[in-house]
């Protein structure tokens, strides 16, 4: 290449250099020269990466000739092209013209295989896609020149495994390695998974001059809803005993093709006829896809003996576009209904009887019988007493007749609000028997049976009275209007209780009072008969305990120590004053005989002490009568 001259510069163009050169070696690239060597002797020299740089001594340059050499092969896929710098000097070093710059290319020549970016590569693509689905790419590279036909590929398609339903159920586009369907008919219950050879040409995929690779590609074809579940019988049988829930009586079973445990392959059962009680359910076993025919609410045998349901199975997703269910997608169950021996029940249960408290013994009261729902069964009822808290009923065996063993006491502690509670047991004497129990609730009507009685029984009142009356009603174990309003009224005898005191009815409630302006301190027990508004009126005599005492100027008692002998009259003091006296001298008497006559002291000891112990009972008895009267 002859040196070209401008404004005394030197000019080399870019140098190219085909890779992998055979030689021989070294290889002269070109001649550099400058007009200055007419004149003088000079040095030529290079400069930069493949010279005097790393990769070194790849260029060299004779210094006097100014020839420029490679001194092996190149590789243009580890460097495509060098960049040196060639100076020109004199003897003495001193540079007689401007570095000049060489530009040597490596030419590439066609020496690398495409390459997969993987051997083996995975895809997918939807049983019954259309022709034209996209289903995968698959890409390859090559270490030449890409600007080249060297790096330039082409991709075909060169088997597929299995070749059905077609031979070419794939394409592959052969600049962009992307594949796509080309035919109907992928049936993943048919080919559930295709294998494709897929080569890379270079050369822009020249069979003669261009270099190839392979690679595998793997076409899953997955599974849609195309095929509905369909029952392995037009008609399946169960059996269930009467009144049994929560239990299994059929297991219905289907084939399904498509993929197993996947919402296209699980089935849903659900039942469309025979069953207008709702008293089946079919849920799925996840396990093995079986329809579950279960109870879910009892079942009367005596109502119904057999169920013939209708059941049509799914999928919990819909069937795929264009698919219909088969006939063989909906089942007949037949369900027989088995007797048992059940419960007798009471009817009405509770049963509320109405009756008058007061009945007597023996008095006949209600029928309280028990229902066999075994209309089928022949059996006998047999009926027996469960609980009666008061003791007051008795059964029939046989019949279920009710009598009272005892007059029943609306007042008793055994009746809430009127209530009476008894319980009673029926059994069958089946195989094995069964029983029911019932509850009999007697509601005890009010009679006045009770007398009613003043309250409160104690009460305070000073001996001065300013006024200080005294409230009083009365207690009756009856209700209305057997009970108040209530008539009350003073005893008329003692005779002081009349002239002491007096009563006034105030609405519901009686308001006692003293007559007299002076009252002795004391207790006193004043008689009042209390009459009820009974239709036949009750009336009773009975003690409102007053306490008599001194008061302050609130009302208040002031005297907390008991008087003994209060409400006594003065012949009853003396009385007592007088039995006292008696028992004294008595005991004097036998002290002085034990004193004198030991002997006859301890002889008489026993009726001695009995002597005091009797007086002192009559003397006791004393004072409570005298304290009455």
């Amino acid at each position: 290449i002859p040196l070209k001259r401008m404004k005394r510069d030197w000019v080399i163009p870019p140098i190219n250099v085909a890779e992998n050169s055979r030689g021989p070696f070294p290889q002269e690239l070109v001649r550099i020269r400058s007009d200055n060597d007419k004149s003088r002797s000079l040095r030529y020299s290079v400069t930069g990466p493949g010279a005097d740089q790393p990769p070194t001594s790849i260029f060299i340059i004779n210094p006097i000739s100014g020839e420029l050499s490679v001194t092996k092969p190149l590789d243009r896929e580890h460097i495509h092209n060098f960049h040196l710098r060639a100076h020109a000097v004199d003897l003495n070093g001193n540079q007689v013209e401007n570095p000049i710059d060489i530009i040597i290319n490596v030419i590439d020549m066609n020496d690398n295989r495409p390459e997969f970016e993987h051997q083996l590569w995975n895809g997918s693509v939807s049983e019954g896609s259309k022709p034209g689905t996209f289903v995968m790419t698959v890409t390859s590279v090559d270490k030449d020149d890409n600007k080249t036909a060297n790096g330039m590929l082409r991709y075909k398609i060169l088997s597929q495994n299995p070749e059905s339903p077609s031979s070419n159920m794939f394409t592959i586009n052969n600049k962009t390695g992307g594949i796509i369907t080309v035919a109907a008919g992928l049936d993943r219950e048919k080919v559930p998974q295709y294998t494709l050879i897929i080569q890379a040409t270079d050369m822009e995929g020249n069979p003669m001059y261009g270099l190839s690779n392979t690679a595998t590609a793997l076409i899953r074809v997955t599974d849609i809803n195309d095929n509905p579940p369909e029952f392995t019988a037009e008609t399946f049988f169960g059996e269930v005993p009467e009144n049994r829930v929560n239990v299994i009586v059929a297991n219905l079973t289907v084939t399904d093709k498509d993929q197993p445990n996947t919402p296209a392959w699980n089935a849903v059962y659900k039942i469309t006829g025979g069953d207008s009680t709702g008293r089946f359910s079919v849920p799925t076993d996840p396990t093995t896809n079986e329809g579950l025919v279960t109870v879910v609410k009892p079942i009367d045998y005596e109502t119904s003996r057999t169920y013939v349901l209708t059941v049509v199975a799914t999928n919990e997703i819909a069937l795929a576009r264009g698919i219909h269910s088969p006939r063989q997608s909906t089942a007949t169950v037949s369900i027989r209904v088995t007797d048992v021996n059940e419960s007798p029940y009471f009817e009405p249960n509770p049963k509320v009887y109405r009756v008058e408290e007061g009945q007597s013994p023996e008095t006949p009261l209600t029928t309280f019988t028990a229902i066999d729902p075994d209309r089928f069964m022949q059996q006998r009822i047999r009926y027996s007493k469960l609980h009666d808290p008061a003791h007051w009923l008795r059964i029939d065996t046989n019949t279920g007749r009710i009598t009272t063993m005892a007059v029943l006491d609306r007042e008793s502690s055994f009746v809430k609000n009127s209530m009476y509670n008894a319980t009673f047991l029926a059994t069958d004497d089946g195989s094995p028997p069964a029983s029911g129990t019932g509850t009999l609730q007697i509601f005890l009507q009010d009679i006045n049976d009770n007398a009613p009685r003043v309250f409160p029984q104690e009460t305070e009142v000073c001996e001065k009275p300013e006024p200080n009356a005294i409230n009083i009603t009365a207690l009756d174990g009856d209700l209305t209007p057997n009970a108040g309003p209530f008539v009350f009224e003073l005893a008329h005898r003692p005779a002081d209780v009349r002239r002491n005191w007096t009563i006034t009815r105030i609405s519901d409630y009686a308001q006692m009072s003293l007559k007299i302006g002076f009252l002795e301190r004391g207790l006193y027990e004043i008689p009042i008969i209390v009459t009820d508004s009974g239709n036949l009126p009750m009336s009773n005599t009975s003690y409102l305990r007053v306490k008599v005492c001194q008061c302050d100027m609130n009302g208040a008692c002031t005297d907390h120590k008991p008087i003994i002998g209060a409400g006594m009259g003065t012949g009853a003091i003396i009385a007592i004053l007088l039995c006292i006296i008696i028992l004294l001298s008595e005991c004097l008497r036998y002290a002085h005989m034990g004193s004198t006559h030991t002997g006859l002291a301890r002889t008489h000891k026993t009726p001695h002490y009995k002597l005091i112990q009797l007086n002192t009972y009559m003397y006791t008895k004393w004072i409570h009568t005298s304290h009455r009267t």
